[in-house]
């Protein structure tokens, strides 16, 4: 079965220069070694505070600070664990004022009554969080299921094409946005879609999976790629209407048209590989153009008449045309959305996707694929703002 293109593992060098796969730990291991921290913090903290009772003066007690234990227990440890360490606490409190001859005083008592009164409510934070935490396991196997049936896995090669991709959700639990990519083997050639649809949420979702349901059609019976995006465009106006008037689930009023076309539109790039020629045919509908990798020389492929975006072509009145680039054997194009080029870092910069490409357009293609994914994530230091997705086809000899 075909891997996910969200899955790409880093590269290490190999042998000889080569570039191979690395290593991942076991996953067995590093379950080992994540349980045994999470389990040593709750108790590391016990012990400290309980040899410092031990070494400070009588009139200096520090046993009080043992409620934190199972606080934290009940952030990081399985409900029984927490009950465990609940139980201790008080239970060592108590050895520490027998040792310290204060147990039996007042102080003594409201410490103890205090601390088992922390350890009850840890108890019931930790099966509140272990419900959570099933809750949106069940959430993210039924977000991974969804992407799967809208975003179709990725395959490694078509005819003469090699495509890798990657795509990265602003939401790393939902697992699936507004970004979307596909390509297929047609009558016509390998066609090729990428587009970003605006808006978030289940809206997005359910945009995404009628552009791309109608995109697999079109693939296949429209002869003509230009075509084929005033059909697109056509079938998202429908999509548009479609939801004019539907009650906006915050309130009872439906949505006005003003606030759907601001909400519905996609950018998107078609893009066509025919089989009988070395030329790669590419209609623009407002998404940002891609990267042409020829010879080592990286360069925008931008559009001599960009069209609008889908769902919006009769207001702005665009007329949609394709555009021929030549791509021969080792030539490379890069898709991307504007997840990709609109990432700030802290200090507001703009992540620079081209940069990047002309630092590992060396590289093999997946390889490449990787690092551009490392370096998106490296600049925002993993905290995205906005989807992104990239996808990157060379022509083999």
């Amino acid at each position: 079965m075909t891997s996910h293109p969200t899955d790409l593992q880093d590269t290490a060098t190999g042998p000889a220069g080569q570039l191979r796969p690395r290593e991942p730990a076991s996953p067995w291991h590093r379950r080992i070694r994540v349980r045994a921290l999470l389990v040593s913090a709750p108790v590391v903290l016990m012990a400290v505070v309980t040899v410092a009772d031990l070494l400070t003066p009588d009139w200096l007690h520090v046993a009080p600070v043992l409620a934190a234990v199972p606080v934290l227990a009940a952030v990081l440890l399985p409900y029984w664990a927490t009950a465990v360490l609940a139980f201790a606490v008080p239970v060592t409190a108590g050895l520490l004022q027998w040792e310290g001859r204060s147990y039996g005083h007042p102080d003594a008592v409201v410490t103890l009554g205090s601390l088992s009164v922390v350890g009850l409510t840890s108890l019931i934070a930790c099966s509140l969080r272990q419900r959570r935490e099933r809750q949106l396991r069940q959430v993210r196997s039924v977000a991974e299921t969804t992407q799967r049936a809208l975003m179709h896995p990725l395959p490694r090669r078509i005819d003469s094409l090699a495509l890798s991709g990657v795509y990265l959700p602003a939401e790393s639990e939902a697992r699936i946005g507004g970004d979307f990519y596909e390509a297929l083997r047609t009558p016509y050639g390998t066609r090729i879609l990428i587009g970003d649809v605006r808006g978030k949420g289940l809206p997005a979702v359910g945009a995404t999976a009628s552009l791309l349901s109608a995109f697999r059609e079109l693939a296949y019976g429209e002869p003509s790629l230009t075509r084929a995006a005033e059909q697109l465009d056509a079938h998202a106006q429908r999509h548009i209407d479609a939801l004019d008037g539907v009650p906006d689930p915050g309130t009872s009023q439906g949505r006005d048209a003003g606030a759907l076309f601001t909400e519905r539109f996609a950018t998107a790039l078609l893009v066509e590989f025919p089989t009988d020629a070395s030329v790669a045919r590419i209609v623009h509908c407002g998404h940002p153009e891609p990267y042409v990798v020829h010879a080592g020389e990286v360069r925008p492929c931008e559009p001599g008449s960009p069209g609008a975006p889908l769902g919006l072509g009769d207001l702005l009145e665009a007329e949609l045309a394709a555009q021929t680039v030549p791509f021969g054997p080792g030539d490379r194009l890069v898709l991307y959305t504007d997840g990709f080029i609109e990432a700030r870092d802290r200090r507001g910069r703009f992540h620079d996707l081209a940069d990047q490409v002309r630092a590992h357009a060396g590289r093999p293609l997946e390889a490449m694929v990787a690092a551009l994914r490392r370096d998106l994530l490296r600049h925002v230091r993993g905290d995205l703002g906005d989807d992104a997705a990239l996808l990157a086809l060379e022509r083999l000899p």
